[in-house]
C-alpha cells in the first residue's frame, strides 16, 4: 500500500468522527440548554437513536454481504450512496424548529436517521480495512493511519464545534461563584434567551457549525473514492463459497476470542462516550470552568491525536494486550478532577485521558483483524464474513453506548437537572461527578479484566499469518 493510498482511505472516514464528536461532546447540553428538552426527553433520543444505529448494523451487514461486485466495488457503492443523506439528517439534527410540542419527535426523528445513515457508512469502511492488502503488518499500519485521521476529525469536530458555539453557553447573567447573598431567584436566572425566537443567537451559530461539518462530509468521501482502490476478496480461494449472514452471525457469537474481544471494548468504549457526553455539562455546572470547556476538549483530543503513533510503535514492539494498560490511566485523573476541580489540574487531566481515549480507539480496530484471520483459519472454505464481524461489533458498542447515555440522561432528570439556570443543584452536581469519575473507572475495570482471557497474542497472531499464506 502507498501512503497516499493509506492517506486517502484514513481521510475516507474522518468526516465521520468529526459529526460523531460533535454530538457526542454537544448533542446532550443542546437538547436541554437551547432546545429546551427536559432530561428525560433527552435520555429518550439519545438512546433510541444509538439503538437504532446500533440495530442497523446487523442489517447493513446483511446487505452489504449480499452485494455484488461492481466496477467500482462491493463496499465502495454504499458509502457514495449514504454520504449525501447522511449530511441532511445531520444539518436537521440541529435546526431547532418552530414549534414546541413536537420538538422531541424532531430530534428523535433525524438522530435515529443521522446513526442509521452514518452505519450505512461506517459498516464497509471500517470492513474496507480487510480489502486493502493481505499483509498483516499493510493493515495494521493503514488502521494506525485510519485511526491517527479518525481522532484529527474527532479534533477537528470538537474544535470547530466548540469555537463555533461556546458563546452559546456563556452567559452575561451567570457567574463563575454566586453572589455573597445568594437568594432562590438567583439560582433559576435563566442563562439562555427564549430559543423559540428562530434568530436566536445560539441557534444560528449551531446551524453554522452543522453547516461546516456537513461540507467536511463531501470532502471526504469525494478523496476516499478518488485515492482508495477495493479488491475483490483478496483473502478467498477460487473455491470458497460466501457464508450465509445468519450462520456467518452464529459462528461469530461461538467464536472465543471474538466475544472476549467484543466484550472488553463494548465496556471500554461506553466509559469513553459517558465521560464524552458528561464532560461539557460538568465543567459548565460542577467544576466552575464554564469558560474552559472547548479549551479542555480540545487539549484531549491533540493528546490523543499526537499520541497515535506511539501506541502504534508500542504495540508493535510489546504486542496489543500488553497496550491495553495505556487506557486505564484516565482513571486516577479523573477521580482527581471530581475531587479537586481545579483549573491546571483540569488541563493535566485532559492530557492523561487524550493519551488514553487514543490506545480505546486504536487497540480494537487493530485486534479486530486478527480475530477475522484467526475465524478464517478455522473456517477456511468460507468468505464474505468480515463486514458479520464490523457490523456486530458496531452493533454492540453502539448498543452499549446508548444504554449508557440513556441513564446517565435519566439519572439528571431524576435529580432534578433544569436546564437554562445558572447553578445547579448538590444532587444533579453530585450525579455528574460520578458520571465523570467513578462509572467510567468501573466500566474500564471490568473491560481490561475480561481482556485479560483474550487468546490472541503475537506468537499465535503470527503462526496464524503463516498457516494462511501456506493455505493461499
Amino acid at each position: 500500500l502507498s501512503i497516499c493510498g493509506k492517506l486517502c482511505y484514513a481521510i475516507g472516514g474522518a468526516p465521520n468522527q468529526v459529526a460523531g464528536s460533535a454530538a457526542a461532546f454537544f448533542l446532550q447540553i443542546y437538547l436541554l440548554d437551547i432546545a429546551h428538552i427536559t432530561p428525560f426527553h433527552a435520555s429518550l433520543v439519545l438512546f433510541i437513536g444509538k439503538a437504532s444505529g446500533a440495530v442497523t448494523d446487523p442489517i447493513a451487514g446483511f446487505f452489504i454481504s449480499k452485494s455484488r461486485w461492481t466496477k467500482i466495488g462491493r463496499l465502495m457503492p454504499w458509502m457514495l450512496a449514504c454520504t449525501p443523506f447522511t449530511v441532511v439528517s445531520y444539518f436537521f439534527m440541529w435546526y431547532l424548529p418552530p414549534f414546541v410540542s413536537g420538538r422531541v419527535a424532531w430530534y428523535l426523528t433525524f438522530y435515529c436517521l443521522f446513526q442509521a445513515l452514518t452505519t450505512l457508512f461506517q459498516v464497509p469502511y471500517s470492513a474496507l480495512t480487510m480489502f486493502l492488502s493481505t499483509d498483516q503488518k499493510e493493515r495494521d499500519s493503514a488502521t494506525a493511519y485510519r485511526m491517527t485521521m479518525e481522532v484529527l476529525g474527532t479534533l477537528i469536530g470538537a474544535a470547530l464545534q466548540g469555537q463555533i458555539v461556546a458563546s452559546a453557553h456563556v452567559s452575561h447573567y451567570c457567574t463563575v461563584t454566586p453572589p455573597v447573598n445568594t437568594t432562590d431567584s438567583w439560582h433559576d436566572t435563566p442563562s439562555f434567551p427564549d430559543p423559540s425566537d428562530p434568530l436566536a443567537h445560539q441557534v444560528k451559530v449551531y446551524m453554522i457549525a452543522a453547516g461546516v461539518i456537513g461540507g467536511v462530509y463531501l470532502l471526504g468521501i469525494v478523496i476516499l473514492f478518488l485515492g482508495v482502490k477495493e479488491k475483490d476478496d483478496p483473502y478467498a480461494l477460487n473455491s470458497d463459497r460466501a457464508i450465509p449472514f445468519c450462520k456467518g452471525l452464529g459462528l461469530t457469537m461461538k467464536h472465543g476470542p471474538y466475544v472476549k474481544l467484543t466484550a472488553s471494548f463494548l465496556l471500554i468504549s461506553t466509559a469513553v462516550q459517558l465521560e464524552q457526553s458528561n464532560f461539557v455539562l460538568f465543567c459548565t455546572h460542577a467544576a466552575g470552568l464554564r469558560n474552559h470547556f472547548q479549551y479542555l476538549v480540545v487539549t484531549i483530543l491533540i493528546s490523543a491525536a499526537v499520541s497515535i503513533p506511539f501506541w502504534q510503535k508500542f504495540l508493535q514492539r510489546f504486542g496489543k494486550k500488553c497496550a491495553a494498560c495505556g487506557i486505564s490511566w484516565m482513571i486516577p485523573f479523573a477521580v482527581m478532577l471530581v475531587t479537586i476541580p481545579n483549573l491546571i489540574l483540569a488541563y493535566f487531566v485532559a492530557f492523561v485521558s487524550g493519551l488514553s481515549i487514543a490506545a480505546s480507539l486504536l487497540l480494537p480496530w487493530s485486534m479486530l483483524p486478527d480475530v477475522v484471520d484467526n475465524f478464517r483459519l478455522q473456517n477456511p472454505h468460507g468468505k464474505g464474513h468480515e463486514t458479520i464481524f464490523y457490523s456486530s461489533y458496531v452493533f454492540f458498542t453502539k448498543m452499549s453506548a446508548g444504554i449508557g447515555l440513556g441513564i446517565s440522561a435519566a439519572g439528571l432528570e431524576f435529580t432534578g437537572y433544569k436546564p437554562g439556570i445558572c447553578r445547579q443543584s448538590d444532587d444533579v452536581i453530585l450525579t455528574l461527578k460520578i458520571l465523570i469519575g467513578a462509572v467510567p473507572a468501573i466500566l474500564i475495570l471490568v473491560g481490561l479484566f475480561i481482556l485479560l482471557f483474550y487468546p490472541i497474542t503475537e506468537e499465535s497472531r503470527k503462526e496464524t499469518k503463516l498457516a494462511l499464506e501456506v493455505l493461499r
